[in-house]
């Protein structure tokens, strides 16, 4: 092997190490561990285990750092690495867990990043980061359904204030007011109370609240997970098209190299019967 092969081939192998099982296992033990260490500091534990956590915390931020540092140098283009966002999301919360935590100033600011560091794990797994990804791709259309959602809340407590506010100012005393006791009639939290009080004045007030609960709870619900849905069968077949455009260049490399090798040993043939001839 020559000096101009080595450096390569010491690359793919650290690509080959990065992108292995068992680092990638590693990493995800180490994002567990940390979210551990975060929870168990909520606690009031003994000054000795305080002791060990702040140690321990200090070693799964070394650990992430140098993890952050050798994703960026097996990372064949450099100027790329930093267009994913997830990059820089991780880069983001490695650098600023390195605020000290006893630096009262900026003491909120670690011990909140450090929280973050949890949010890793989406960023490690392909299969979180692909539900993550495609729920960011589906807010645009979920926003006109959330418009729309506010739309019809806006008129029905308009109503509610309009009809109800004699009966219990404390739940329909104005809109936004209405608004509030609505959004608890459409999570199901003990509606029938509020219903039941309404109908005792108005018999026929259990169709306003039916048919809001129709509407947000059955109409607007389904819209969004269709919305989300739709967005992730969208998600899947760019990334079964990117898998498969990925395979093809792989096996298009392959037979080029087969092809090359193929004619050089045709050529070494051609040279070994041109010198047996003469």
């Amino acid at each position: 092997m020559s000096l101009d092969q080595h450096p390569s081939s010491v690359f793919a192998t650290l690509q080959r190490i990065e992108r292995s099982r068992y680092f990638q296992g590693a990493v995800i033990f180490i994002i567990v561990l940390s979210a551990i260490t975060i929870g168990a500091k909520t606690y009031d534990l003994p000054p000795l285990f305080a002791q060990v956590l702040t140690a321990l915390d200090v070693a799964i931020t070394l650990f992430f750092l140098a993890e952050i540092l050798f994703r960026f140098v097996t990372c064949p283009h450099k100027s790329r690495f930093f267009s994913d966002g997830w990059n820089i999301f991780d880069t983001i919360v490695v650098i600023g867990s390195l605020i000290p935590i006893d630096n009262s100033e900026a003491v909120l600011l670690g011990r909140l990043l450090r929280v973050f560091r949890v949010l890793r794990l989406v960023s490690i797994v392909p299969e979180l980061r692909f539900l993550i990804n495609a729920l960011l791709k589906a807010i645009p259309q979920m926003g006109y359904i959330a418009l729309l959602m506010f739309i019809i809340f806006y008129i029905y407590g308009a109503m509610g204030s309009m009809f109800f506010s004699d009966i219990d100012p404390v739940l329909w005393g104005d809109v936004s007011i209405s608004m509030l006791t609505l959004f608890r009639v459409a999570t199901f939290e003990d509606w029938t109370d509020v219903m039941y009080a309404t109908m005792a004045t108005y018999p026929l007030s259990w169709i306003y609240y039916l048919s809001f609960i129709f509407l947000t709870a059955f109409v607007f619900l389904n819209m969004m997970i269709g919305s989300i849905l739709e967005v992730m069968g969208e998600e899947r077949n760019l990334r079964q098209a990117k898998t498969a455009h990925d395979e093809r260049e792989q096996m298009a490399q392959q037979l080029s190299a087969m092809s090359k090798q193929l004619d050089e040993l045709t050529a070494i043939i051609k040279q070994e019967r041109s010198a047996s001839r003469d």
